[in-house]
C-alpha cells in the first residue's frame, strides 16, 4: 500500500485558515475532511497517510493529534509549535501527553512566509530546533527557492535532526526554470541528514495546462539528487485540487518514477515516510 507523506484537513467553522485569500485560492475556501480524502485515498491504493499543519497556531496541532486517533487512515501528524519561545522541548513533551500524543512525528512552519530569508538561522530558532532533534522527531522545511540555502546552513549545523523538504521547495515549474533553484536543491541533498517530499510540483505548474513532461525536468533532478531512499510521494490534497484530482496527482508520481526499478519504487511510495517519520 501507498503511503501518503503529506496532506492538510480543515474546518473554517473551528480554525479560519488565514492564507486563503485571493481568487486562485477561492476553490480551496470550504472545508475539507479525512472523510471526504478516505475514498480518494483507497481508491488510489493510499493506505496510511501523514497529516500537516496548515496555520501557525498552537490549538491547531492537538486537533490534528485527536483526528489521528480518531481515523485509522492517519499515522502520523507534522504540528506547530512556536520554536523561538523559550520551553520547547516541554511543549513537545505536552502534545504527546494529549490524546493521538503517539502520532506526533514531526514539527513545521511556515518559513514561506517569513520575510527574513535566514529565519532558519536565527539563534531563538536553532535553539528550538535542538529541541526537536533531541525529542526524536524530524522538522519539515515549507519553503520558496531563495529560502534554500538556509536551509542546508541549518541542516548542516543540526545534523542529529532530520530535514524534509516539502514540495521540492517549490521550484517555478510554471515558468520552465530551474535555476538557481536545482543548484540549491543539490547543495541540500548533500547532506545526509535531508530528505524531499516528491508533492507540491502540479500546483507550481500552470493548473489549466500542465502536463507530466512540464513536471518531468524537476523531478529529475531531485530523484537525482536525494535518490529513492530519500524522496516520499506526498499528494498535497487538498491544495492539490487547484490544479488535479488527487487520483491524478498520484498518477504523475507514478508515470514519473516508471524508470526506478520495483524496490526503488517501494522505497519513495512507502518505506521512505515509513522510516523517516516512523510510521
Amino acid at each position: 500500500m501507498t503511503v501518503d507523506a503529506h496532506h492538510h484537513v480543515w474546518d473554517l467553522s473551528v480554525r479560519p485558515q488565514d492564507w486563503l485569500t485571493g481568487p486562485g485560492l477561492r476553490p480551496l475556501r470550504r472545508n475539507f475532511a479525512l472523510d471526504d480524502l478516505a475514498p480518494q485515498a483507497s481508491a488510489a491504493g493510499v493506505g496510511r497517510t501523514v497529516l500537516v499543519q496548515t496555520v501557525t497556531a498552537a490549538g491547531e496541532t492537538p486537533e490534528l493529534l485527536a483526528l489521528a486517533e480518531a481515523h485509522p487512515l492517519v499515522a502520523g501528524v507534522v504540528g506547530w509549535t512556536d520554536l523561538t519561545r523559550p520551553g520547547v522541548a516541554g511543549e513537545l513533551a505536552r502534545l504527546r501527553e494529549l490524546p493521538g500524543g503517539r502520532y506526533l512525528k514531526g514539527i513545521r512552519h511556515q518559513v514561506q512566509d517569513e520575510p527574513d530569508p535566514e529565519w532558519l538561522l536565527r539563534p531563538a530558532v536553532r535553539r528550538g530546533l535542538a529541541a526537536v532533534a533531541e525529542a526524536g522527531l524530524v522538522y519539515d522545511l515549507v519553503v520558496l527557492p531563495h529560502q534554500l540555502p538556509a536551509c542546508t546552513a541549518a541542516a548542516a549545523s543540526l545534523p542529529r535532526l532530520t530535514f524534509v523538504l516539502d514540495h521540492l521547495g517549490k521550484p517555478p515549474v510554471a515558468s520552465g526554470a530551474l535555476e538557481p533553484w536545482a543548484s540549491a536543491v543539490r547543495a541540500l541533498a548533500a547532506l545526509p541528514n535531508t530528505v524531499c517530499k516528491f508533492s507540491g510540483l502540479v500546483t507550481e505548474a500552470d493548473h489549466a495546462t500542465w502536463t507530466v513532461d512540464d513536471l518531468r525536468p524537476y523531478a529529475d533532478v531531485v530523484l537525482d539528487a536525494f535518490g529513492p531512499r530519500r524522496l516520499m510521494f506526498g499528494s498535497d490534497w487538498p491544495v492539490c485540487t487547484l490544479a488535479a484530482a488527487y487520483g491524478d496527482v498520484l498518477a504523475a508520481a507514478r508515470a514519473l518514477t516508471l524508470h526506478l526499478a520495483p524496490g526503488e519504487r517501494r522505497r519513495l511510495f512507502d518505506t521512505t515516510a515509513t522510516r523517516v517519520y516512523g510510521l
